[in-house]
């Protein structure tokens, strides 16, 4: 996960929440919220990291829209989010992200201070983990992040980048100026306002190099 930095709700949004019986539901069009909730995470999933658009995301309400305890919530700017369909229709097995964590509640918000980058940890295989174990447990049974696709394809990320700096520093060492290079390319988002998939997984391998 990367934090994400929440921006200014879309206008029309505030100006639903303002109406008599407001609700998710009674929300439309909602191209306008998932516009601005790609922008703000440079199109990446809040949870896994891949690439999403507005043709594959999914709106996630991080306190689950469903439990009657959270009603205030439901069009809550601050409690949505931005996910991958996550193999939504597939077995809950496969699943991962939003279709995988349904209605249940996890201990990290990735749009609340910086947790998620300071809690959540990588291992070289491309599994994530927490020496918390009420994260950990979420991470695996309720995100499902460390279904055997999204660990190779943080691999892969990863070694697309270590081939980059072996083919530009063959028989040397990495300096530390081009490993910062590096990590400010992952830590900002590009020209079209993205960032790099799995970004994050690929910054904290870059940050023990340094």
């Amino acid at each position: 996960m990367k934090q994400i930095i929440k921006g200014t709700e879309p206008l029309c949004l505030l100006k639903h929440r303002q109406t008599d019986q407001a609700s998710y539901e009674n929300y439309s069009p909602k191209e306008p919220l998932k516009k601005a909730l790609l922008i703000e995470q440079g199109y990446i999933c809040c949870y896994c990291m891949r690439r999403i658009s507005e043709e594959n995301m999914e709106i996630e309400h991080w306190k689950p829209m469903s439990i009657n305890k959270y009603p205030e919530l439901q069009i809550d700017y601050k409690n949505l989010l931005a996910s991958c369909s996550g193999n939504r229709g597939n077995r809950k097995t496969n699943q991962h992200c939003n279709p995988r964590k349904g209605d249940e509640e996890i201990t990290i918000n990735p749009a609340d201070s910086k947790s998620c980058e300071i809690y959540i940890k990588y291992s070289s295989t491309g599994k994530i983990l927490s020496d918390d174990e009420t994260i950990n447990y979420e991470l695996n049974e309720i995100l499902n992040l460390n279904l055997e696709t999204l660990k190779d394809n943080r691999t892969t990320a990863l070694n697309a980048v270590i081939d980059a700096l072996k083919r530009k520093f063959a028989n040397k060492t990495w300096t530390k100026e081009a490993i910062a290079k590096k990590l400010n390319e992952f830590n900002s988002k590009d020209a079209e306002g993205k960032y790099s998939e799995y970004c994050q997984y690929i910054v904290c391998y870059l940050n023990k190099r340094l």
